[in-house]
């Protein structure tokens, strides 16, 4: 039974309005987004990833430009239709003329209407599919950022918040599937509408299309003046935002300590000062960003004078029509928007590149090294193991159980017992192969775990833990996570046993009662019961109990002791516990500090010898 212990010490920009000169988007659209690190690269590992889609892509591209051409067509062909209604008129005034061509203009009128619901008809479909596409890659991104999350070793999660790893899967996944869905055909028809508007207005006057261009320029730098003065009140506004929601998140959550401890008013003083920060922040980000329209609107109008001023003229030496002046006028309208877009398009790019670059940076991650090619299947487990000069570190540099050996006998009860950061829930995590040992190794019934997979492994021990662990599901199905295929007699025979039968049967709906913090009054002494009772179902060879009593009162906690002594029969059992006086009748005692052994033995023996163990279990009864 012993040996003799060695030592050797990530959101796409909003859209706005546009008014007559006036183009999508406020300084929100232009505002930078978080950079890529690898920004092409990243591009390039996202192109590869749609190479999957590439012909609904293409189909998706020609349904765009398909649309934006039948929109860019439709006002100079409506303009014939005022030109003739115009020509109309004035023969009528002037009486030499047949009167209005409405069969003419009916013509244009339904081949107008056809042109436009042909584009609403090749923009839908378009929509259609690309949104498929962008939840089809949401699925595929989220799927395999799940699948990764259980390939990944603990060591990840010990240096990365859980916080992190959601906005992987919630956050930057939105954002690339968002932006895919809205900037991918937004490219391809603002850059159409640009190319395509011009010449429209080309071939109506060149000197009109000039005036108008006129314009762009003042729009332009217009919109970088007001970013230049509101974007750091935006980036303000954001960070305050986060500031308040997470204050308030913080004292909701603490709210007995804050009452406690008279905290209410310091509470208080610190939101007022939040609050008051993020509401200068934000009636000048939207005062600012409120100027835009006005200002650009007024702007845009002076275009329209200058093209209304310059059309009259050119209409009245007969080298213009007035459906022309019309349609002109609609092309205007519909210029200046794509060219805010496009200028749009890069910041959109660059958010889009920064939340892939992270995706793809979380599925690049150490995975945990692969199982054996040929591993080992016991028939039977006994459950004798074997730590044999095992050395282990969370980081190489720092080694913190240094030498560790022992040898501890099938169906043993061994409790393991030392100061916090000794060791003891470490060597538990080594024999779950959450980490494998940095040397040394440890052994099963004689085999190297690592020659056992990592399922196998794990199927061979229960482990009950002191953070309990319950999700949003029925008592039922909780306890029944020990062992999904047991039958609801087993269930209430392990909740028996691990004397939690009763107080479930006193709950509104008793097994059935589904436990989540919103609806559920259960104590924590109450649900550790019952990840006890899921182990009990379990029924494996192996046992670990760290501090699994810990959040009971003393008169359950000797029920349970009772209980786990009928459990603990016949399984090789490993408790890990601060309070000494549950584990006297161990069969073996393994005392640590700073990662070894330095004493093993009975609880008698080692008491006797004064040493380390004494000092630790005379401290928890020098009172008494």
């Amino acid at each position: 039974m012993t040996t003799p212990p060695t030592s050797t010490t990530q959101r796409p920009p909003a859209r706005g309005g546009h008014g007559p000169m006036g183009g999508g988007g406020g300084p929100r659209a232009m505002m930078k987004g978080e950079k890529p690190r690898d920004f092409k690269g990243t591009l390039i590992k996202l192109v590869n990833y749609l190479g999957s889609y590439r012909w609904q892509l293409i189909f998706i591209a020609l349904m765009a430009a398909a649309s934006t051409i039948f929109t860019i067509v439709g006002p100079k062909i409506l303009g014939q239709a005022t030109t003739k209604l115009f020509e109309g008129v004035m023969a009528q005034i002037t009486g030499t003329g047949s009167g209005i061509d409405f069969d003419y203009i009916g013509r244009i009128l339904i081949l107008t209407l056809s042109l436009y619901v042909m584009a609403a008809l090749f923009s839908y479909i378009q929509g259609w599919v690309m949104s498929s596409i962008a939840m089809n890659i949401t699925y595929r991104f989220r799927k395999e950022i799940a699948t990764k999350i259980n390939r990944l070793p603990l060591k990840y999660f010990d240096t990365t918040s859980h916080g992190e790893v959601l906005s992987r899967i919630t956050n930057d996944v939105d954002t690339v599937s968002q932006t895919l869905n809205q900037s991918l055909t937004q490219i391809i028809t603002s850059v159409t509408s640009v190319v395509g508007v011009l010449i429209m207005m080309f071939s109506i006057s060149w000197q009109m299309t000039l005036v108008a261009l006129l314009m762009v320029p003042a729009s332009l730098i217009l919109i970088r003046f007001v970013v230049s003065r509101s974007q750091k009140y935006f980036t303000q506004q954001q960070d305050y935002l986060g500031h308040v929601n997470g204050h308030i998140e913080e004292m909701y959550g603490a709210h007995i300590v804050v009452k406690a401890f008279n905290g209410e008013e310091r509470s208080l003083a610190t939101f007022n000062d939040l609050n008051e920060t993020l509401y200068s922040s934000a009636w000048k980000s939207q005062f600012l960003s409120g100027l835009m329209m006005p200002v650009m609107n007024f702007i845009g109008n002076l275009g329209y004078v200058a093209v209304a001023i310059l059309g009259g003229w050119l209409a009245a030496q007969g080298r213009i029509t007035v459906g022309d002046i019309q349609a002109f006028i609609q092309y205007i309208r519909s210029f200046t928007q794509p060219l805010t877009q496009i200028a749009n398009i890069s910041n959109v790019l660059q958010q889009m590149t920064a939340a892939a670059e992270r995706v793809f940076a979380f599925l690049a991650e150490t995975e945990e090294s692969v199982d054996t090619e040929h591993p080992i299947k016991l028939a039977t487990v006994a459950g004798k193991v074997e730590f044999d000069h095992v050395h282990f570190g969370y980081n190489p540099e720092k080694i913190i159980i240094a030498d560790f050996s022992a040898v501890i006998e099938d169906g043993k009860k061994v409790a393991i017992v030392g100061p916090t950061g000794a060791g003891k829930t470490t060597m538990v995590k080594l024999l779950m192969r959450f980490y494998d040992v940095t040397s040394g190794a440890i052994r099963i019934d004689g085999h190297d775990i690592r020659d056992f997979t990592r399922t196998d492994l794990r199927s061979m021990l229960a482990m009950v833990l002191q953070d309990t662990w319950l999700y949003g599901g029925t008592i039922m199905e909780n306890i029944r996570y020990g062992r999904p295929d047991a039958s609801d007699e087993e269930v209430i025979a392990a909740a028996k046993a691990a004397h939690a039968d009763h107080f479930i049967r006193t709950l509104p709906e008793g097994y059935h009662l589904v436990l989540n913090e919103e609806t559920t009054n259960i104590s924590q002494g109450q649900r550790q019961l019952l990840t006890i009772a899921r182990a009990f179902l379990a029924n494996r060879p192996l046992l670990i109990l760290d501090e699994a009593t810990s959040s009971v009162d003393t008169h359950t906690e000797l029920l349970i002791q009772k209980a786990m002594e009928s459990l603990m029969k016949g399984r090789t059992s490993f408790v890990i516990a601060h309070r000494l006086s549950t584990i006297r009748n161990a069969d073996w005692i393994l005392v640590m500090r700073d990662g070894d052994i330095v004493e093993q033995g009975k609880h008698d023996e080692l008491l006797s010898r004064k040493g380390f163990y004494a000092e630790l279990y005379n401290s928890q009864f020098e009172q008494a």
